[in-house]
C-alpha cells in the first residue's frame, strides 16, 4: 500500500466487503468477494505476456459445498483480517475448506515422493519396505549416491487411517546392518527399532516383520536408527489420518521433508560425519528443482513440514499468507492453542503442520530463512563428479559442457580437484529444459529458477481457470503468462514490470 489514498480505498473496499460478508452469511454465501478485472481493462500493457484463461471468471465455490465466501469479515477470496482476534474466523482460523468433512481426509501429497503400495491380508495392511543404496537426482543431471528405501530418497510414503493394523516387512539390501524406527508411535517395545537396545540388527539380505495397531493420528515418519544412515538420507513419511476428519476440513494436505547433506564439490557421496552441511533438499530436490505446491484460490491448505536435517533447524517462512500452526508430530494442537505465524522454527526431527486459507493469488516463495540454506551454501561445482569406477564418456562426448575440463589430457584426473575455476550453479540449456518441463511451473515468471534455490519452493495460489490451464490442460503457456494474468486481475498491471526479454 503506497499512499494514504490507496489506504483509504482499501479501507473503503474492506468495509464494503465486511458488510457484504455479513449479508452473505445471512444469505448463505457470496462468491463474488473478489471480482477479477474485466478483459477490456487488461489489454493496455504491451510489456506483459498475452492474457490467458478466462479473465471474467469469478471465484467459484464448488456446487457440492455449502461453505460461504465471507466469515465475520474474513474473505476466503481476498487478503483480510477478522474484526476480532477472539473470533473463530480471525485470519481464517476456522474457515472450512470446500471439501466436505464427510468425504474423509484430503489425500496426502508430497511432491516427488512416491507412495508405498500395500495389499490387504485378513484386515491387515501389508507394506514391503526395502532398505537400499539409491541414486537421487538433487538437480537435473546432478545425481548423488545416498541411502533410501525402495529406490527412493526420501523413502516412499506410508499412508494409513487411525485404527488400522499394519504389517511392514523390512528387507535389508544394504551391505551393512540396519534398523528401522517408527518415529512417534506408541508401540510394543520389540518393534521400536532402537539399535541393539530393543532388537538385533537386520542383517544384509535378511528380513524383519513389524506388525502393530495404529491407535494414534498425526504426522509420523520412519527412519534408520543408525545415525550415519539417517544422515545419509534414510527417512520416509508415515501419515496417519484421523478416523473422523478434523474440523475445519482442508482441501489440500501437502508434505515437505527437509534434509541436509555434506557433499564436497567433485563428489557424489555425502560425508555423514561432517559438522557442516552444504546441500539442502526438499523432498529430495534442491531449488529450483523443488516442485511447487499448487492449490486453488480460496481453498484451505495444510502443509506438514518435517525437518530431518542432521543438526540444523529451519525457520520456515511463507510469503503472502498468515498460517496457523495446528499440529506437531506429537498430535493435533487444541484450537485454543493454535498460533498465527508467518515464520515457524522447525527443529531437528520435528514436524509442524500449518493451515491457512489460500486467499491471495500468486506465486509465493515458501522457504527456510537461513541465508546459506537458501543458497545451498553457494555450493560450487569445480570438477567432474566421479567415482573410481565411473565412466567419463559424458565429458569426452561434449567438451564444451560443464564442468570445463581438458578431457584430452592424459593426466586429467590425476590432479585432485582439477579444475578449480570458480563456477556457480550453471543453468545449462538441458538443465533449464528439465526445470521447465514440469506442469507445476507453467506460466511462472521467466526468471523464477534464478530466485528459487536450496531450501526454497513455491506455493502457487491460482484462480480456478488458471489452475486448469496449469495442471489439467495441454495448452501452450508462455513463461510469465499466468503470473501476469494474476497481476492483471488482482494487482496493478500499470506498475508491473515483466521479466527481461533475455530470460523469456
Amino acid at each position: 500500500m503506497t499512499s494514504p489514498e490507496d489506504r483509504r480505498k482499501f479501507l473503503k473496499v474492506g468495509s464494503i466487503a465486511a458488510a457484504t460478508g455479513f449479508i452473505s452469511n445471512l444469505l448463505g454465501r457470496n462468491t463474488n468477494a473478489q471480482e477479477p478485472m474485466q478483459r477490456s481493462d487488461t489489454m493496455k500493457h504491451d510489456n506483459m505476456p498475452q492474457p490467458i484463461g478466462n479473465a471474467s471468471a469469478r471465484p467459484e465455490i464448488p456446487a457440492t459445498s455449502d461453505v460461504a465466501a465471507e466469515y465475520d469479515g474474513f474473505s476466503r477470496f481476498k487478503p483480510s483480517r477478522g474484526l476480532d482476534p477472539d473470533s473463530d474466523y480471525y485470519i481464517g482460523k476456522l474457515v472450512p475448506g470446500f471439501r466436505n468433512a464427510s468425504d474423509g481426509p484430503a489425500p496426502f501429497e508430497a511432491p516427488d515422493i512416491p507412495k508405498l503400495s500395500y495389499k490387504m491380508d485378513n484386515g491387515v495392511k501389508v507394506f514391503e519396505l526395502v532398505s537400499m543404496a539409491v541414486q537421487q537426482e538433487f538437480h537435473p543431471g546432478v545425481k548423488m549416491n545416498v541411502y533410501g528405501y525402495n529406490g527412493s530418497m526420501p523413502g516412499p510414503t506410508i499412508e494409513v487411517t487411525q485404527g488400522e493394523r499394519v504389517r511392514i516387512i523390512v528387507t535389508n539390501e544394504l551391505p551393512e546392518d540396519t534398523f528401522v524406527h517408527w518415529h512417534g508411535f506408541e508401540l510394543p517395545i520389540q518393534y521400536d527399532g532402537a539399535a541393539t537396545l530393543t532388537q538385533n540388527p537386520i542383517k544384509p539380505g535378511k528380513t524383519k516383520v513389524f506388525e502393530f495397531d495404529v491407535h494414534e493420528e498425526g504426522t509420523f515418519f520412519y527412519h534408520s536408527h543408525l545415525p550415519m544412515q539417517e544422515a545419509f538420507g534414510q527417512v520416509g513419511w508415515f501419515i496417519v489420518h484421523p478416523k473422523k476428519s478434523f474440523d475445519p476440513p482442508v482441501d489440500r494436505d501437502f508434505g515437505l521433508l527437509f534434509q541436509n547433506f555434506h557433499i564436497p564439490p567433485t563428489h557424489t557421496i555425502s560425508d555423514s560425519m561432517a559438522m557442516d552441511w552444504n546441500w539442502h533438499t526438499i523432498n529430495g530436490k534442491s531449488g529450483p528443482y523443488t516442485t511447487p505446491l499448487v492449490c486453488k484460490h480460496g481453498e484451505r491448505v495444510r502443509v506438514r513440514l518435517l525437518n530431518f536435517s542432521p543438526m540444523q533447524h529451519h525457520p520456515v517462512h511463507l510469503h503472502g499468507h498468515t498460517f496457523w500452526v495446528t499440529g506437531h508430530e506429537g498430535a493435533r494442537i487444541p484450537k485454543s492453542a493454535w498460533v498465527p505465524r508467518n515464520n515457524e522454527l522447525v527443529g531437528v526431527a520435528q514436524a509442524s503442520s500449518f493451515e491457512f486459507i489460500a486467499n491471495n493469488p500468486g506465486d509465493w516463495i515458501f522457504h527456510c530463512h537461513m541465508v546459506h540454506h537458501m543458497m545451498n551454501h553457494m555450493v560450487k561445482q569445480v570438477g567432474p563428479r566421479f567415482r573410481h569406477d565411473a565412466s567419463v564418456d559424458q565429458y569426452l562426448a561434449n567438451l564444451s559442457s560443464r564442468p570445463e575440463v581438458d578431457a584430452l589430457r592424459d593426466d586429467k584426473f590425476s590432479t585432485p580437484g582439477y579444475p578449480q575455476k570458480m563456477q556457480g550453479m550453471e543453468m545449462s540449456s538441458d538443465f533449464m529444459k528439465v526445470i521447465w518441463s514440469r506442469k507445476e511451473v507453467r506460466g511462472m515468471r521467466a526468471n523464477y529458477p534464478m530466485s528459487v534455490n536450496g531450501l526454497m519452493t513455491v506455493m502457487r495460489v491460482l484462480p480456478d481457470d488458471l489452475y486448469d490451464v496449469v495442471m489439467n490442460s495441454d495448452q501452450d503457456v508462455e513463461k510469465g503468462a499466468v503470473f501476469a494474468e494474476i497481476v492483471r486481475r488482482f494487482g496493478d498491471p500499470s506498475k508491473y514490470m515483466a521479466a527481461p526479454k533475455m530470460m523469456r
